[in-house]
C-alpha cells in the first residue's frame, strides 16, 4: 500500500520532460527569414513561464543571454547559415534540458538573366567623360561575383563580389580606344552566366578646322569660281561646316564622314574668309584666311601684240606738187615693267587731176611703219609729238 501511494504522489513529478525544435520554413531560401521555435513537454504542475531558453547552431549560441521567449527569428538566412541547430531550456530549480538536433540547409538560387547596360544610355559616351557598365541579374541568391570583359576575345577588366543583384564597373575617362564591344558575367557558386554583347561608341568633339581657299589661277579674279574647303583632323561625324566672309555666313555643308566639306562661290569681295565645324559636341572656328580679288582682264592680252595703226584718211589738195610726208604718232603702250614702245608711220599725199587714169596706192602712196627704240618710261618724259 505504501509503494502504491508513493507512485501516485510521484507520477506527475517524474514524467519525462522533452524539448522539440522546429524551423519555419523548414527549407529556407537565401535571403529569407526563419523562425525557430522550442517546444517543451512539462509535468502538469510546471508552466513554461518558469523556463529560460537559448538557441544553438553548430555548438555556438545564437544569442549569448538566456531568454524567456521560446522563439527566435533570424531575419536573413544565407548559405553559410546552414548547419545543426538545437535549443536548450533551463527550469528555475533544475538542470538544462537540450532538444534533439535539427539540420537546416539554406537553399541557394542560381543567377539567371544576366544583363549588361551602359551609362550614358545607348552606349554613346563623349571622349573624356565617365562610362559606367552596369551588370545585373534577375534572380540569384547569396554573394554574387560579377565579371566585366572587353572585346570578343574577353579581355578581363575587373571583378566585384557582393550580396546584391546589381554591380557597376566605371571607366572614369573614356578614350577613343574604349570604343568596343563589352559583356559581363555573374556567378554565385553554380557557374558563371554571361550577358549579351553591348557596343560602346566614343564620340569625339571636333578639333579646330583648317580652311583652304582654292582659286582657278594663281590670282583670284572677279567673276571666277573660288572653292572654300573646311576640314578637321579629329571629330565624330556627321559634322556640319559653316562658311563665313568676315562675320557674314555664306552657307553650310554637312559631311556624313571624314574628309571635310567644300563650298563654291563667285569671287566678288576681298577680305577675310573662315569656317567653323560642329558635330553637336561643341563648335570650333578656323583661323581667318585673307583673299584678294582683282579686276577682270580682257579676252586678248594687249601686252603680247603691237598696237594697230590709227587709220588716217587720205586727202587730195589742188596743188601741183605733192605734199611732203607727214609723220603720225600713236599713243605709247606699256609692254612690261617700265619699258614702252612708240609707233610712227608716214603717208605721202599727192595732187591728182580728175582726168588722169586711176592708180593703185602702191604707185603714188607710201606708208612707213616705224617702231621707236626701247625707252625707259618715267614721269618726266614729255610728249613724243612735242619733242619732234
Amino acid at each position: 500500500m505504501l509503494l502504491r501511494l508513493l507512485l501516485l504522489i510521484c507520477a506527475p513529478l517524474c514524467e519525462p520532460t522533452e524539448l522539440f525544435l522546429t524551423a519555419s520554413p523548414a527549407h529556407p531560401i537565401e535571403g529569407s527569414s526563419v523562425t525557430l521555435t522550442c517546444a517543451i513537454q512539462l509535468p502538469l504542475q510546471t508552466t513554461d513561464s518558469q523556463l529560460q531558453y537559448r538557441f544553438v547552431r553548430n555548438g555556438w549560441p545564437l544569442r549569448l543571454a538566456w531568454s524567456s521567449s521560446p522563439k527566435l527569428q533570424i531575419p536573413s538566412m544565407w548559405r553559410g547559415n546552414s548547419g545543426l541547430y538545437w535549443c536548450e531550456a533551463k527550469p528555475v530549480k533544475a538542470g538544462v534540458i537540450k532538444s534533439k538536433m535539427l539540420q537546416i540547409n539554406v537553399q541557394r538560387v542560381p543567377v539567371s538573366d544576366v544583363n549588361l547596360e551602359a551609362r550614358p544610355p545607348g552606349g554613346q559616351v563623349t571622349e573624356g567623360k565617365m562610362l559606367v557598365l552596369v551588370c545585373s541579374v534577375t534572380e540569384g541568391t547569396g554573394n554574387i561575383t560579377f565579371f566585366w570583359y572587353k572585346g570578343a576575345m574577353g579581355l578581363k577588366l575587373g571583378t566585384k563580389t557582393q550580396s546584391s543583384l546589381t554591380a557597376e564597373f566605371e571607366i572614369l575617362t573614356a578614350r577613343e580606344s574604349d570604343a568596343e564591344q563589352y559583356y559581363c558575367a555573374a556567378d554565385n557558386g553554380y557557374g558563371p552566366s554571361l550577358s549579351e554583347l553591348v557596343s560602346i561608341t566614343v564620340r569625339i568633339p571636333v578639333s579646330h578646322p583648317v580652311l583652304t581657299v582654292r582659286a582657278t589661277g594663281a590670282q583670284a579674279v572677279a567673276g571666277d569660281t573660288v572653292e572654300l574647303h573646311c576640314e578637321v583632323q579629329r571629330g565624330s561625324p556627321p559634322i556640319l561646316y559653316r562658311f563665313y566672309h568676315e562675320d557674314i555666313i555664306l552657307g553650310n555643308s554637312s559631311a556624313p564622314s571624314r574628309g571635310g566639306a567644300s563650298f563654291n562661290l563667285t569671287a566678288e569681295h576681298s577680305g577675310n574668309y573662315s569656317c567653323e565645324a560642329d558635330n553637336g559636341l561643341g563648335t570650333q572656328h578656323s583661323e581667318a584666311v585673307p583673299l584678294n580679288i582683282t579686276g577682270k582682264q580682257s579676252a586678248s592680252d594687249p601686252l603680247r601684240s603691237p598696237p594697230s595703226p590709227v587709220p588716217q584718211e587720205i586727202t587730195y589738195l589742188n596743188s601741183p606738187t605733192p605734199v611732203p610726208l607727214q609723220p603720225v604718232y600713236e599713243n605709247v603702250n606699256l609692254v612690261s615693267g617700265d619699258d614702252i614702245y612708240s609707233l610712227v608711220y608716214c603717208s605721202q599725199q599727192e595732187w591728182k587731176a580728175a582726168a588722169e587714169r586711176p592708180r593703185t596706192p602702191t604707185e603714188d602712196e607710201v606708208s612707213l611703219d616705224i617702231y621707236s627704240k626701247l625707252k625707259q618710261a618715267s614721269d618726266s618724259d614729255g610728249d613724243y609729238e612735242d619733242a619732234m
